[in-house]
């Protein structure tokens, strides 16, 4: 990265001082902060303890450099493309009862999608509207099934970037071509990728991107990047409404009103500025390293734990080692997963069970003394 090895060492003792006494490989669910995070949130707190909201301006400063720094996570044309909404479910919930659906319009996803990126459209179905699973374990490619899968009523497609249980990773450039060709609508769930995999939401022709900040951002939970392409904002029908979306939004006595032209249209009341100070932390070391560098270490990490995993006997990978991002998931055919999963708590390799199967998500940080460590746990306790 950009310090020497030693300079990068010395920020990660520093950022993650658990890292030696966990080995923590749940960055899909929720993550631990970084050092700076927690430091911007406890001064937040103290100086709401100390001099109350007396330098709100400085707060609100803060809120624009954390939509300037989306922007730049995420490559998107402007601030104003970008929301900070509560959670990815608000988002997708943002799109879904935003659309104007037409009776038989159908959505295309996945049969591995998290509930919230399937819930969301399965609500639409008093409306006429159908949901479309195609299967990611197809003889065919997983884009390959997802595009045969739509046909000329498809609306929109909406994917996760990487797939929460098998870690399985989709190749977005290629799915929003084909949208773009067929005026399909493309909508991504990217919570599983942005903050450890580069996304460009221009690249890969996103109309909707949506991914809290829990995960591998590692920022606090109830914050979310909501990015919408610009000419589809004033498209989408507005459900929620508060002083906060006007265009004049400090003008508290005006009576004639209407939507923010930016993406703050979105934003119906007060933002959450506690978790907006957190958030700029962790996304500001997130830029300091460089997403390609950070990218980079997350998908070594994730090969070497799948490779060194495949050769324990009786273990099966569920997603091809290109395919995985920073997710590794796998199964023993001879140790139950709920038993395996015990034991590594046990031993503070923190990891989750998802679809019956361990699931292990390394951030950039952890290094592979603290991989083997993990690994050599996991042999240890597995049996026959």
């Amino acid at each position: 990265m950009q310090e020497s090895d030693t300079q990068f060492e010395q920020l990660i003792k520093h950022e993650f001082p658990f890292a030696t006494d966990y080995v923590f490989l749940n960055h899909a669910a929720v993550s631990p902060w970084p050092t700076r995070t927690a430091t911007a949130i406890r001064e937040f707190a103290e100086e709401n303890v100390t001099t109350g909201p007396v330098f709100y301006p400085r707060w609100m400063a803060v809120e624009q450099s954390l939509r300037r720094q989306l922007s730049e996570l995420i490559n998107a044309p402007s601030t104003d493309d970008i929301a900070l909404l509560k959670n990815t479910s608000e988002g997708l919930s943002v799109v879904a009862y935003g659309i104007d659906w037409q009776s038989g319009n159908n959505i295309v996803t996945s049969n591995q999608e998290f509930p919230s990126n399937r819930i969301v459209w399965e609500s639409l179905h008093d409306q006429g509207v159908t949901l479309r699973e195609a299967d990611l374990l197809a003889d065919i490619s997983p884009e390959a099934a997802l595009e045969a899968a739509c046909d000329e009523n498809t609306r929109l497609l909406a994917i996760s970037s990487v797939q929460f249980a098998s870690g399985l990773a989709l190749d977005l450039e290629r799915l929003g071509r084909f949208c773009r060709l067929n005026d399909i609508l493309f909508c991504v769930d990217a919570i599983q990728s942005i903050g450890a995999l580069q996304m460009d939401v221009q690249a890969i022709e996103a109309d909707f991107v949506v991914a809290d900040g829990h995960k591998w951002m590692m920022a606090p939970e109830g914050l979310a990047l909501f990015y919408c392409r610009a000419a589809l904002r004033d498209t989408l029908h507005l459900r929620q409404f508060g002083w906060h979306m006007v265009e004049n939004l400090a003008d508290f006595d005006r009576r004639d009103w209407y939507p923010a032209a930016s993406a703050r249209r979105f934003e119906c009341g007060s933002p959450n500025m506690i978790g907006i100070h957190g958030m700029s932390a962790s996304i500001g070391l997130l830029l300091e390293l460089g997403m390609a560098q950070v990218e980079q270490a997350v998908c070594t990490n994730g090969a070497y734990l799948a490779e060194q995993l495949k050769s324990l006997n009786g273990i099966n990978i569920c997603a091809e080692n290109h395919r995985h991002g920073g997710i590794v998931a796998f199964e023993h055919s001879e140790t139950a997963s709920d038993v395996l999963y015990a034991r590594l708590q046990e031993q503070r390799v923190i990891c989750a069970i998802r679809a019956g199967a361990i699931r292990l998500s390394s951030h950039f940080y952890n290094n592979q003394a603290l991989l083997d460590r993990a690994l050599n746990i996991v042999e240890a306790s597995l049996t026959g």
